[in-house]
């Protein structure tokens, strides 16, 4: 077991190989790319985080748990890299993936909106596991950054085999990825129909992971996808916009 493990984390603890990549204009090239690609294959990722923060109850705790999220999604890709070549065996884990963003979209369009009376039995705050309503949310991050990860570890393990090259370009990605998320999130607050619009597309994410297990093998081009959430951006901002005519 531990020879195992010396195998798979053993190039993370390489001064030469750190030194190697770091001073080598190649690699940071490929870097560059690998950001660019997490960047690509985390758009759904990035509109399930921010959907996932609404449920706290001030702008400063949902930043606050997108922060807790990076440093929790740094470590896990760490771990993740290293068993990268044996996560195309786990499809279970996109099957349950999607059927939880489902049961989040399920939730959403049930629990009562504000200004709705609620149930008493719905009076409580929602907890995970026993936690607090923050320290669920945070859970609840690494959770989908775990299972969004499969799919841009191995996109990026078949460009490149050095996993050194693979975390510092993963590690950028994900940092543009949270930008991505929290800009999401003071736009949700802006224009509120960006919620349902996104739950709307964490079911089209759902369906897209599900494809994507090996018994099956349908993948949907994250191109593909970035068009959908333009024109789904582009449709809110018109009712958005119809709305407030509206109203004045």
């Amino acid at each position: 077991m531990l020879h195992l493990l010396e195998q798979l984390y053993e190039p993370f603890f390489s001064v030469a190989n750190w030194g190697s990549v770091i001073t080598s204009a190649k690699d940071w090239l490929i870097i560059l790319s690998l950001a660019v690609i997490e960047c690509l294959l985390s758009v759904d990722n990035a509109v399930v985080l921010a959907a996932q923060t609404q449920s706290l109850d001030n702008l400063q705790e949902r930043e606050k748990s997108l922060f807790y999220g990076l440093w929790g999604a740094y470590l896990f890709r760490f771990l993740i890299i290293g068993i990268g070549t044996y996560l195309i065996g786990f499809w279970e884990i996109k099957v349950l993936g999607a059927g939880y963003l489902l049961y989040l979209v399920y939730r959403f369009f049930t629990q009562p909106k504000p200004g709705e009376a609620r149930p008493k039995k719905q009076r409580r705050q929602r907890r995970f596991l026993g936690l607090s309503r923050f320290w669920s949310v945070v859970l609840q991050i690494e959770m989908m950054d775990i299972i969004f990860s499969i799919d841009s570890v191995l996109a990026s393990l078949a460009i490149s085999d050095n996993p050194v090259i693979v975390l510092i370009g993963g590690m950028i990605g994900i940092a543009c990825m949270r930008g991505i998320a929290e800009v999401i999130m003071r736009l949700m607050r802006k224009i509120p129909e960006l919620e349902t619009m996104a739950y709307c597309l964490i079911v089209i994410i759902a369906i897209k992971l599900f494809l994507s297990i090996p018994a099956i093998g349908i993948e949907i081009p994250a191109s593909a996808f970035g068009g959908i959430v333009l024109v789904a951006f582009v449709v809110t901002m018109i009712v958005h916009v119809w709305r407030q005519r509206q109203v004045s």
